[in-house]
């Protein structure tokens, strides 16, 4: 899409929470903003590249793990890109505590941003680590802080990240994986232990989990378009999952609007709507090609929800696999053609993918690090890296990067 302005990136080599990367400019008591400022820019980007799996053909897991305490496949290395606690290589940014959901975005000079959110109670909010073309480290800052909580979230296909507070009344905010403007927060997007969010770029809706043990799944569909193409997130309707579980109608998805989407009453918004679905610790979620997929810790399953026959399906259950090596299920995001990375949360710490044909392939393994999970699993724009983080391996959480044939070019 042109761009109705093109902003230059801000390259920040270092900083720190009180550095230029924190911005804290404009931002209220609780890391909000005014009206004031500015809105996010529309970014001329490359092209991502038009990328096939690989992954069905990835051997077994090595035997030991590596210096590292990684199981790899062979054909990939393994490195810590930075620890909590700890300036990030070549920065004086020190990496944020218990690392948790993340995503990258390209740059306008070819190279790319991995964000992370820090799921700390009080000074949560995201991190951020530029790379140059060649994968160097150019930088490292923070672009949101003094939320509370910042578990996962999701990309926008106009270059923001949204990070969601998991808290009892938590909110999504809009923040900027270039670290140049504010974050915003967005209180049409609903007050709920939020998890993670996907934008559905076709229709223009939103779809959210939330992670109860009787949450529930929502769509936010925007009052309006804006001529950008993007979806206007400061006003519309938040809706809730109604789904049918019997006869010839079971798994149909009928959408009931929340009446109090901002938990401004009494009631908490899953329990608004009566008939509304629990869907059990909602967690990781991804939109790819008409079909959204998502997580349920509490049961162990992985969904796929149809957005055109609005209809939504079990895709993986531990309870009936014949082989479930994928347990406590968490943070999901896609390979360029479809198959559903889910990261684990506890067992045995594992990066499983379920393949279009149903089964399942495991791509890392880390090893001694039992009380912690895995998040923020996502791609480089080439395919061929893949970043997470251990939440609480080491002293507070390690992020990863693992280098292989994930992919090539198509």
């Amino acid at each position: 899409m042109i761009a109705a302005a093109i902003v230059a990136p801000r390259l920040v080599a270092c900083g720190d929470d009180d550095g230029p990367g924190a911005l804290d400019a404009g931002m209220g008591a609780d890391g909000g903003v005014d009206a004031s400022v500015p809105e996010f820019p529309m970014r001329v980007v490359p092209a991502r590249p038009d990328l096939i799996s690989r992954i069905a053909e990835i051997g077994p897991l090595a035997a030991e793990p590596d210096a590292n305490g990684l199981r790899l496949p062979a054909g990939f290395v393994g490195r810590v890109l930075a620890r909590s606690g700890e300036p990030v290589a070549g920065t004086d940014y020190t990496w944020h505590t218990f690392p948790d959901g993340g995503a990258t975005f390209l740059t306008e000079d070819g190279g790319w941003v991995y964000v992370s959110n820090s799921e700390v109670p009080v000074n949560g909010g995201v991190g951020a680590i530029r790379f140059a073309p060649d994968g160097a480290i150019r930088g490292a800052y923070r672009t949101l802080q003094r939320t509370k909580v910042n578990c996962a979230g999701g990309p926008t296909p106009w270059h923001t990240w949204l990070s969601c507070e998991e808290a009892e009344r938590g909110r999504v905010w809009e923040t900027d994986p270039w670290g140049e403007v504010p974050a915003v927060v967005r209180p049409a997007l609903g007050t709920f232990k939020h998890e993670a969010v996907a934008v559905d770029d076709v229709r223009k809706q939103l779809y959210l989990t939330e992670d109860e043990t009787d949450g529930r799944f929502y769509r936010f569909v925007p009052a309006r378009v804006r001529e950008d193409g993007r979806p206007d997130l400061t006003a519309g309707r938040l809706e809730v999952a109604v789904v049918a579980d019997e006869g010839g109608g079971a798994g149909a998805v009928m959408w009931r609007e929340v009446p109090d989407p901002t938990f401004s009453a009494g009631t908490p918004t899953r329990l608004q709507v009566s008939e509304s679905t629990v869907f059990r610790g909602g967690e990781g979620i991804w939109y790819f090609a008409g079909t959204v997929y998502f997580s349920t810790k509490g049961d162990n399953r992985v969904w796929a929800y149809d957005v055109v026959r609005e209809r939504v399906s079990v895709l993986y259950d531990a309870a009936t696999a014949p082989d479930p090596i994928l347990r406590g299920v968490d943070n999901i995001t896609l390979s360029a053609t479809g198959d559903v990375l889910v990261a684990e949360d506890g067992d045995d710490m594992q990066i499983i993918t379920i393949l279009p044909n149903g089964s399942l392939r495991a791509l890392v393994q880390v090893v001694g690090q039992e009380g912690s999970e895995i998040t923020g699993p996502a791609f480089d724009p080439s395919g061929t890296r893949l970043y997470f983080s251990s939440q609480r391996g080491g002293d507070g959480g390690l992020t990863y990067e693992i280098t292989g044939p994930f992919h090539a070019p198509r």
